[in-house]
């Protein structure tokens, strides 16, 4: 069910004194859905529902980034990232999608209380020494978004360095961010690494959690520590069964919902799926 919000006129107005402050080259179609332009190409957002299984309802949206260049097919986001070639682009880049996500999200959910689940392109981590999500909390004071309604996702190659990955996740944290890590390896002590700064979610591809030779481990050792485990990628009815009778926290994937321009409503279930 779609359950985005008429584009009013105070809306209007609210989003053109958003735009007067900021410097992100913004522009709003008639339904309202927020779009951006970096060189030529046009940015917008999509969103894919994440579900607690408990609740059977949703808690949250995913954003994920989309593209077409003037009248060209549509490019992938690892296209348009591509463009970026140095730091200060790439900054400019990740901050714009962000943007554009925290706006779709504001103007078009009915909740106050869903979850924004934002990615950070890794090359922005090792670019920006300190302060990470200082610029984005600016942006969604401005909107009047919480930072404590906002998810990180970091992404899964900045395992590989672990002295960054507890940097961020301190920085991200000390501005009230919730924190989601991606699991990878195939040992159950993964979260002991990480030491004492345990992300707020452990997700897990569907793929991954099915091949995953101890899962009684794995996931009482994620629980231990307070963390919640999403699997993301469900895609068939298998992945689903794995993830429900592993007491999965949250769930994403294509089987529950694609990711396209609405925002769903709180009360959609996905047992009827």
């Amino acid at each position: 069910m779609n359950a985005s919000v008429s584009y009013s006129a105070s809306n209007k107005d609210e989003f053109e004194l958003i735009q007067s402050a900021t410097d992100y080259s913004l522009l709003r179609d008639e339904q309202g859905w927020i779009s951006g332009r970096f060189y030529q190409c046009e940015l917008t957002s999509v969103f894919q529902p994440v579900f607690n299984p408990g609740r059977s309802q949703i808690i949250g949206h995913a954003a994920y980034i989309r593209s077409k260049s003037n009248s060209e097919p549509s490019l992938w986001p690892w296209q348009v990232f591509s463009m970026a070639s140095k730091d200060e682009q790439l900054i400019e880049l990740d901050r714009l999608c962000r943007a554009i996500h925290a706006l779709n999200f504001y103007f078009n959910s009915t909740s106050k209380t869903d979850k924004l689940f934002v990615e950070v392109h890794p090359r922005l981590l090792e670019s920006v020494k300190d302060d990470h999500g200082r610029a984005f909390e600016n942006f969604l004071d401005l909107i009047g978004v919480k930072t404590s309604q906002v998810v990180i996702e970091i992404p899964q190659t900045v395992n590989r360095n672990w002295k960054l990955l507890q940097h961020v996740i301190t920085n991200y944290r000390s501005r009230g961010y919730q924190i989601a890590a991606n699991y990878s390896g195939t040992q159950s002590d993964w979260m002991v690494e990480l030491g004492s700064l345990y992300p707020d979610i452990v997700r897990i591809t569907a793929g991954d959690l099915t091949r995953h030779s101890d899962l009684v481990s794995l996931v009482e050792t994620i629980h231990s520590f307070g963390s919640s485990l999403l699997v993301r990628d469900i895609e068939t009815s298998i992945h689903l069964v794995t993830a429900l009778r592993n007491q999965a926290d949250f769930l994403q994937g294509n089987m529950l919902g694609e990711p396209q321009r609405a925002i769903h409503a709180l009360e959609s279930t996905f047992i009827s799926k």
